[in-house]
């Protein structure tokens, strides 16, 4: 039951609190926006992502790295919408956040220094090349949603109205329906695929590995079973050579 599960859905604990932290504040900002303005879902997305940052501790019982400083940055842009009251800073986040950990990933590995690796080591057990891969494609999928943000962010104003299926929205209103309904289904569909691939790349813990090595005799073991076989051996020998066993043979 639970390996046909994981065969459907790869995800385990800590990477379904990271894409629900991630989110789970932009779908309520979403909602509060459309029905109350975009300070009120700026605020619904201060309070959901300080919410996210406990699920988080609750669940995992410690701060992963990258959703924190995720939740970190979106805390100090989205306090910057609300004292200024312009939505472009919670918007252009996106855009500044994605492009300079892109960099960030990029770098790394021109260098030999894998983030993802130093920080998801203990939870998933990968090749060199596998980890090299795996962050190799997630810095190229957020320069591709760094690059997206900023069209959307740069072509759908803030003071124009614009008709999606009927209904009449801003362009903040596009903008974070560009993130809910294209962005989050493509980053977890992204995911899963890249899951699913990072498969091969796996290697056994090293516990595991542990485990199942054969275990060396030790010493004291080694000389009483060498002791034995030199005594079965004299004991044969003698035997060969006895009075009765010659009389026997002729």
């Amino acid at each position: 039951m639970k390996r046909g599960i994981r065969r459907f859905y790869p995800f385990n604990a800590e990477q379904t609190v990271n894409i629900m932290s991630e989110f789970g504040p932009l779908i309520t900002m979403f909602v509060v926006n459309a029905a109350y303005g975009i300070t009120a879902g700026t605020w619904a997305l201060l309070i959901t992502t300080v919410m996210a940052i406990g699920a988080m501790w609750y669940v995992l019982r410690r701060l992963p790295a990258f959703p924190l400083i995720a939740s970190t940055v979106t805390l100090v842009f989205g306090a910057l919408t609300i004292f200024t009251g312009d939505p472009m800073w919670v918007k252009i986040k996106v855009t500044i956040f994605n492009a300079m950990f892109a960099a960030f990933l990029l770098i790394g590995l021109y260098f030999g220094k894998n983030f993802f690796k130093y920080v998801f080591e203990k939870t998933f057990h990968y090749s060199d090349e596998g980890w090299n891969r795996f962050t190799w494609s997630f810095a190229w999928f957020f320069i591709f949603t760094a690059v997206a943000n900023e069209l959307v962010r740069q072509t759908f104003k803030d003071f124009e109205t614009y008709s999606v299926l009927g209904f009449h929205t801003d362009g903040t209103g596009i903008w974070i329906l560009f993130k809910v309904a294209i962005i989050m289904p493509l980053s977890g569909i992204y995911a899963y695929i890249l899951t699913r691939l990072m498969q091969k790349h796996r290697i056994r813990a090293p516990q595991d590995a542990r485990k199942s090595a054969p275990t060396a005799p030790s010493t004291s073991q080694t000389r009483s079973n060498a002791a034995e076989f030199a005594k079965a051996l004299v004991d044969q020998r003698q035997l060969a050579t006895s009075p009765t066993r010659g009389k026997s043979l002729r």
